[in-house]
């Protein structure tokens, strides 16, 4: 445990009241009255704020810290996740400060920085800089006590003089004092900080199991033959405080690994961005001071300040730490940019269309952050379990110590001691938030957001997959299925078809950018006089001089001509006699059929639900391989078909894009939506699928296998080590210094097991 004094600007650390948001955007949204999200912050708004802290060994440490909360004026609630080590803080900036809030937290033990890149750095560096030293002090002092022990152990019966054993464990004593004093200090610093706030957490039985131990050596030194007999044990408690500081630095260093990643995306907007004035002339502007409608210029190399649109200039973004894909996206004119991905090729200029916690890469940070301080039905449970444990592993202590005074009193003390020690359930608190935290970071890093831990749990039940089509199953782009011209030769649509192509690059229209093609290839043809016509399409002149159109059947042909057309005809261009008629359609996700026989494999059933025709979304279901499609379903209907599968007792997992899915998936028993565009700020779903690869579902499903059963895994190891160790302990074969291995070893073993749900991810 430590207090930190942090480095915060100036108005931080002067306790203002913060009334600028821009100080605290980084770090907070604004709720309003009736729980909705706000833009900007109102008179009546109370800030969510997210915090790193840092000090953290227990979940009754949560407890502690959100005590401590509840008596800062202004704070309507907090809440700890003692495995990510991070708070949420819902608060009133009118009532109290930044500074009165941090503060409350370092009055209770603890140290706290607001989640944003640098402060929160520097506190995590802080951390770990300590837990090193307090590792090393006591490894290396255990060294030494334990080769001024071996004499005792190793010496016959008459080498070792009484004068000389009496002198070497004194030795032990001294070299103790530093473990116990300053690497053993955060143990006791959080005992007392449960004792204090009436909370029994794994500390308390820790410290005093060190404590007693210590007494009772030093009462056998100063005493021989007293009440504490005669034997010494400061090599166990040196060994024992070194296994346990060794395996909360394994924890520590899991916890802020899964911090890396936030810290990353918060650090990736560049610090200053080159604003286009009306007038011609350019600025350096903060990504801050942006707003909605400016024109900015991002050269090669940087980072995208915001999300916008191109204007000007054709280049390649590189979207991994957003999305998970590795591929660098073409960037041409008209499409979008999100704010922290990186332009690779050649500059762009680019209007701004959302900026500070509207771009997508907030609202990435926020949901981040909002699963990280999460405490999912699973870890209350094991939190409280922990705890009435706690209870139980004092009153063995007690029993044992109670049965060895009538059997032996000189063991007493130790048995005692070493049921203490071996049977605190760190690896029992440890086994599921250590699980969720890895799996987690590497969901994430594939591009599949949980918003909701519960996720997890939920899709090892489900046994249905149901899609929506359009933006889900199939992208939201059209391809040009069919061209032809009536009676002419092939030669001839052919050169029809190229200029088609050509005109249709001065469009945005959905037909028109899937008409266009690549349009990085050069084009020969010469247009002048280009007008597009709202809702019916576009007209210009060729080289020759020839009124062309490229739109609306009727438009282009008349409203005669085109009601003699063959169905199907969804754009005509040319003029006169040889019109070509193009046909256009969905096209299926690259990865669509490879996801669901993946989904196939894995035993789940897949659905597909749409509101376009039966037919389309038949042919659509069976070119991607689902098994049942139904279309013509409204949002009701698409509701009432969630239901009667329920019903039928199946677990659904609703796979749609937020816009018109809301319904269906919130009654869903879990529910992903695609994370396109601003829908990100809104979500409701419990996971977002950044990616837009179908085939990370699949994944996602055996992640939540693998982490089921490494919790398991980890759960079944905590229950068989107590079983085994507290009978030996209390039989007295169990040492204390056995016993403080042992219970390092679990813990360890708990979270290097949790870890290969991470490696796992990166092999797949």
């Amino acid at each position: 445990m430590m207090t930190t004094a942090l480095s915060l600007p100036t108005p931080l650390a002067a306790g203002l009241a913060l009334d600028d948001p821009l100080l605290l955007s980084p770090f907070t949204r604004w709720i309003g009255p009736r729980g909705e999200l706000l833009a900007e912050p109102s008179p009546a708004a109370l800030a969510e704020s997210q915090f790193q802290l840092s000090g953290l060994h227990c979940a009754a440490c949560a407890g502690i810290i959100e005590r401590a909360l509840g008596e800062v004026p202004g704070v309507a609630g907090a809440t700890v996740n003692a495995a990510s080590a991070r708070l949420k803080l819902r608060w009133d900036p009118r009532r109290s400060s930044l500074a009165d809030v941090i503060a409350a937290i370092e009055r209770a033990g603890y140290g706290a920085a607001p989640d944003a890149a640098a402060p929160a750095r520097v506190l995590r560096e802080k951390e770990h800089r300590q837990a090193l030293w307090r590792l090393f002090v006591a490894a290396f002092l255990m060294m030494q006590v334990m080769m001024m022990a071996a004499p005792a152990y190793f010496a016959e019966p008459g080498d070792l003089s009484p004068d000389l054993d009496r002198l070497l464990q004194w030795a032990s004593w001294v070299m103790s004092l530093p473990v116990l004093l300053f690497s053993a200090g955060p143990f006791f610093k959080s005992a007392y900080q449960q004792l204090k706030a009436r909370r029994l957490g794994m500390d308390v039985p820790v410290a005093l199991g060190m404590a007693v131990t210590f007494v009772a050596s030093s009462g056998a030194l100063f005493e021989p033959g007293g009440i504490f007999g005669r034997e010494v044990y400061f090599d166990s408690l040196t060994m024992f405080v070194t296994f346990l500081l060794a395996g909360r630095l394994l924890e520590l260093r899991a916890r802020h690994r899964a911090a890396v990643t936030l810290e990353r995306a918060s650090a990736a907007l560049p610090e200053t961005v080159e604003r286009l004035e009306a007038d011609g002339r350019s600025s350096q502007v903060a990504p801050a001071r942006l707003a909605v409608g400016d024109r900015v210029r991002v050269c090669a190399g940087q980072a995208f300040p915001a999300d916008g649109v191109v204007e000007s200039g054709s280049s390649a973004a590189n979207e991994a730490l957003l999305s998970g894909e590795s591929e660098p996206v073409p960037k041409n004119p008209g499409d979008e940019v999100v704010a922290a991905s990186m332009n690779l090729q050649a500059p762009l200029v680019l209007r701004v269309l959302r900026v500070g916690a509207d771009t997508r890469h907030e609202g990435i940070k926020r949901l981040m952050r909002d699963a990280m301080t999460q405490r999912p039905a699973a870890l209350l449970f094991a939190d409280r379990f922990a705890a009435f444990f706690l209870w139980a592993v004092l009153l063995l202590a007690a029993f044992g110590a109670a049965l060895w005074s009538w059997l032996d009193p000189s063991r007493a003390v130790w048995v005692a001691v070493s049921v203490l020690i071996v049977t605190c359930p760190c690896a029992l608190s440890l086994a599921t938030p250590a699980s969720w935290l890895a799996a987690t970071s590497a969901l994430a890093k594939r591009g599949l957001l949980l918003v909701r831990l519960d996720l997890l749990e939920s899709l090892c039940r489900i046994d249905t997959v149901v899609l929506d089509k359009t933006g889900t199953l199939t992208e939201d782009r059209m391809e040009l299925l069919q061209s032809w011209v009536e009676g002419a030769p092939a030669a001839r649509q052919a050169a029809l078809l190229a200029q088609a192509r050509s005109l249709a690059r001065h469009s945005q229209h959905p037909f028109s950018r899937a008409l266009a093609g690549d349009e990085s290839q050069p084009d020969a043809q010469v247009w002048s006089e280009v007008q597009e016509f709202a809702g019916l399409g576009l007209q210009a002149r060729d080289a020759r001089g020839q009124v062309l159109r490229l739109g609306r059947p009727d438009w282009v042909m008349g409203a005669a001509s085109a009601a003699q057309l063959s169905k199907g005809s969804q754009l005509c261009f040319g003029a006169g006699e040889g019109i070509l008629h193009l046909r256009f359609g969905e096209v299926l996700r690259a990865d669509a059929r490879e996801a669901v026989a993946r989904l196939h494999a894995l035993g789940l059933r897949t659905v597909l639900l749409s509101g376009d025709g039966q037919e389309r979304v038949a042919r659509l279901a069976a070119e991607a391989g689902i098994q049942t499609a139904q279309g013509g379903s409204d949002p009701d209907a698409k509701l009432a078909a969630v239901a009667a599968l329920q019903a039928q007792g199946r677990c659904v997992l609703m796979v749609g894009d937020g816009i018109n899915d809301a319904p269906v998936l919130a009654r869903a028993d879990a529910s992903v939506v695609m994370g396109q565009g601003a829908m990100l700020a809104r979500a409701t779903a419990d996971a977002l699928l950044l990616s837009g690869r179908l085939s990370d579902l699949a994944a996602a499903r055996e992640m939540a296998l693998r982490t089921q059963r490494v919790i398991r895994q980890n759960l079944a190891w905590s229950a068989v080590y107590n079983f085994a160790c507290i009978p030996l302990a209390l039989a007295g074969f169990l040492p204390p210094w056995a016993a403080g291995l042992g219970m390092a070893a679990s813990s360890v073993f708990v979270v290097l097991n949790a870890q290969r749900l991470a490696l796992s991810a990166k092999a797949s």
